[in-house]
């Protein structure tokens, strides 16, 4: 397995967590249940934009550029 592989199975990984993470600080039923989910999503997401970073500073995560169509459409949609 390669560098990039790695990277990218581990990205998605911890994309995962935040989204577990996320909602045990949605659902939690106390201050301090909160707290601790709520300090730990803090801590995931750090670690997935320094993982993020360095995947783009390689050219191994390029984010998909939105044609000017689809954003024109998206804007329409949701203006009021």
């Amino acid at each position: 397995m390669d560098d990039k592989t790695i990277m990218t199975t581990t990205l998605g990984n911890v994309k995962g967590a935040c989204d577990l993470l996320m909602h045990g600080a949605i659902e939690s039923s106390t201050p301090n249940v909160r707290n601790t989910f709520s300090t730990a999503l803090n801590e995931t997401l750090t670690m997935q934009n320094d993982i993020y970073s360095k995947m783009s500073s390689l050219g191994w995560y390029l984010p998909d550029c939105a044609e000017q169509q689809k954003i024109d459409e998206a804007k329409q949609k949701f203006s009021c």
